[in-house]
């Protein structure tokens, strides 16, 4: 058990189950939990951290994570503090902190007249964790975070803040090269557009989210698409595998790309479940697919 100093015990839980702080409802305890209230104690966990070795994970709003069900050694940071946004008009920029949930950043800009963050609406998750997978859609249109970032505030394991441009960051399908870093912050470029233009574009694609007639927990695709022509959900649904299920964890009826939590799920129903598609899809298609969300073991 460690020490830890005494200014940063009030941010800190020990044994924490993360199955209160994700999507899916799964994750054992872990040994701390961290909500720093400032940049200065997340700076200062960040250095004991790396000073001690000690296992880190970062966790936004859990929105995309599969934590290990045994529960995880090590440090988990929530950044739910960092939850600022300020609108720059005469730009037409967002500057939004890491915490802020994607939906808090469709709604400021559409209050102000600004278009550009509309494909966001039902990705569920935070700007930090949307950033790091590059998170977006591929229909009616192919849109994603990065598309729009004009620079990322990151602090490095060594507690170096630094301004990464867009020229800077790699930005590919479902990553990005931001997952070496903890994200603080990011300038999101938009355009001037009709409040009421948005609001009906907002509308349509909410229409279209699958997610939202998904009602049992879950954390979104769990694969990403082989290739922009390739979806992992139609794959999956020719295999015939909607409504397949290993203990708790089922393929939903409404889209064979979501995984759901009926019940009392563990990480091992689903990773077994994940296995059995995996290899469905290899023998059938002589596919590959790869997780779209984050496996949190040790």
């Amino acid at each position: 058990m460690m020490n830890w100093p005494n200014h940063l015990r009030h941010s800190l839980l020990k044994n924490e189950r993360l199955s209160r702080h994700t999507y899916f409802k799964i994750g054992g305890p872990v040994e701390y939990w961290f909500e720093p209230l400032s940049f200065a104690e997340l700076k200062n966990i960040i250095l004991l951290v790396h000073k001690r070795k000690i296992p880190l994970f970062v966790i936004g709003l859990g929105s995309n994570i599969l934590a290990d069900s045994r529960g995880l050694k090590g440090v988990v940071i929530r950044l739910n503090h960092l939850n600022k946004i300020k609108i720059d008009a005469e730009k037409n920029e967002l500057i939004a902190q890491a915490g802020v949930s994607l939906n808090r950043i469709i709604k400021a800009a559409q209050d102000a007249s600004l278009s550009g963050t509309e494909f966001m609406i039902g990705i569920p998750g935070s700007l930090g964790g949307a950033l790091i997978m590059n998170a977006g859609i591929s229909s009616p249109y192919l849109m994603s975070v990065g598309d729009i970032v004009k620079e990322v505030v990151v602090l490095d394991y060594s507690g170096k803040v630094r301004l990464l441009k867009r020229k800077d960051i790699r930005f590919g399908y479902r990553n990005s090269s931001l997952g070496k870093f903890i994200i603080l912050s990011a300038v999101l470029k938009l355009n001037k557009g009709d409040k009421q233009n948005i609001r009906k574009k907002i509308n349509i694609l909410k229409k279209m989210r699958v997610s939202g007639k998904i009602f049992y927990p879950n954390a979104g695709c769990v694969f990403k698409n082989p290739n922009l022509g390739l979806s992992a959900g139609k794959l999956i649904d020719a295999c015939g595998l909607k409504g397949a299920s290993f203990g708790d964890a089922f393929v939903s009826k409404q889209h064979a790309n979501f995984i759901v939590n009926k019940g009392c799920a563990s990480s091992g129903d689903v990773l077994g479940l994940m296995g059995n598609i995996k290899k469905e899809v290899k023998k059938r298609f002589n596919v590959i697919l790869k997780p779209e969300i984050k496996i949190w073991k040790n």
